[in-house]
């Protein structure tokens, strides 16, 4: 695994930069996020801009990182993957967070305060009732289940492709439907893994 690589890569959906683990309550929300999208790597040891700094003491940044996956989330993460690389004479971990089998996830960010997380460009957001509803029923396999899709459906993937979001009130402008029957077919895509739903701003809103 070539670490330079993987940095140029920049910070996105599968990746993350971490200077240090500070605390499980913290790091728990990065692992959560990309076990309930579609995994990722979180690299400690690299600061926000790319920069190697290397970690002080590889024992405790595992100790951390092991108690996290371990009391912080629920369920437990079991499948993290270390790995140590050296560069000039710095140490940075490498953990690799397998798509889950397993989902929603929610991590503890503070004591009985426990939410799910799901990644969305290189942010960990928030997810809501509906969103894990969705995960609950999206796990990697049956995301190859296509479905042949209509007009309209068609329609949301296509505008997709040269816009970074549609919202409900879009799509119904879009393909003229009525709210109702715009949203169930939001919904369908994203059980079928076509389409993700985000709905931690104000407005929610629906990515490829």
């Amino acid at each position: 695994m070539d670490l330079f690589e993987l940095i140029a890569r920049g910070e996105g959906e599968e990746l993350e930069f971490k200077q240090k683990t500070t605390h499980p309550h913290r790091i728990s929300r990065t692992l959560v996020s990309l076990a309930n999208t579609r995994g990722g790597q979180v690299l400690v040891g690299v600061d926000d801009l790319g920069r190697v700094v290397g970690v002080r003491d590889t024992e405790e940044e595992l100790f951390v990182l092991r108690e996290a996956a371990q009391h912080y989330i629920q369920p437990p993460l079991t499948t993290l993957h270390f790995l140590e690389l050296e560069e000039d004479g710095r140490t940075v971990l490498v953990v690799t967070v397998p798509e889950s089998l397993n989902k929603p996830h929610r991590a503890q960010v503070a004591p009985g305060d426990w939410r799910g997380y799901v990644r969305v460009r290189d942010a960990s957001v928030q997810t809501s009732g509906l969103t894990e509803k969705v995960l609950e029923r999206q796990q990697p396999e049956s995301r190859f289940e296509k479905i042949p899709l209509n007009k309209q459906e068609l329609a949301v993937i296509d505008y997709l492709k040269s816009h970074p979001r549609i919202t409900l009130g879009q799509f119904m402008k879009l393909v003229n439907f009525g709210k109702r029957r715009a949203y169930q077919t939001l919904i369908k895509l994203v059980l079928h893994g076509y389409i993700r739903h985000h709905d931690k701003e104000k407005e929610p809103y629906y990515t490829l």
